[in-house]
């Protein structure tokens, strides 16, 4: 028995790969800044061993400023940057701008309080035996932080996949687009229930596969 769908199965196909592709790629720019932004903010801060209070207040105003934004605002906001960036304002390279942009400092939030935790002693020990300033951040913070900052960077792809499917009421792509413009201004129930539906089994499968990452890495 074929299902008779209001659009051709190929659209959500493209659709999701398009998801794919904007919350994959902002999805690692927001790793590959945010740990450095993370680490900044834990040596920088009072206590650590490049400490300066003044720079540590302007980073974390500065990430505490994206993080406030909302994403669609920040979306707007964003535009002539986005423009220069990326050449246009819509689809999905340029969705991944604004995405990346909002992700980075949420995540680096994240990634600071794993590397919080890590207990004080270690630090002190490492310093003892004569350790590099920078070989303890990769020693010692990074490897015994790292589940946790596994954990973070799996709550922030799920936030990513909203955010893009928000993106897609200016014209991002991906399944947020094709909702809006198939499912909402077409009064489609059927696309808007299938977009749901995708939506929840992508967010569980990156919910599953973050969360059995981690029991590994903290098993072994």
């Amino acid at each position: 028995m074929s299902l008779n769908l209001s659009i051709p199965i190929e659209r959500y196909w493209d659709a999701l790969a398009d998801t794919l592709t904007m919350v994959g790629v902002s999805g690692g720019i927001a790793f590959a800044a945010g740990v450095p932004l993370a680490v900044l903010l834990i040596v920088t801060a009072p206590g650590g061993f490049l400490a300066s209070p003044r720079l540590h207040r302007a980073v974390g105003s500065v990430v505490n400023g994206f993080r406030a934004t909302p994403f669609i605002v920040l979306l707007v906001a964003l535009i002539p940057f986005t423009r220069i960036v990326a050449g246009t304002t819509i689809g999905v390279w340029a969705a991944i701008v604004p995405l990346a942009i909002s992700a980075t400092p949420f995540f680096a939030r994240i990634a600071e309080v794993s590397l919080r935790e890590v207990d004080a002693g270690l630090i002190e020990a490492a310093q003892a035996m004569g350790c590099k300033k920078w070989d303890i951040v990769r020693h010692v913070y990074l490897p015994e932080a790292l589940p946790g900052i596994i954990g973070g960077f799996t709550i922030t792809l799920v936030a990513l996949i909203s955010s893009s499917a928000m993106a897609g009421a200016v014209g991002a792509g991906g399944l947020g687009d094709l909702a809006i413009r198939y499912g909402y201004q077409r009064f489609d129930t059927q696309v808007m229930l299938i977009v749901i539906a995708m939506l929840i089994v992508l967010v569980t499968v990156v919910q599953t596969l973050g969360d059995r990452y981690v029991h590994w890495l903290r098993s072994r």
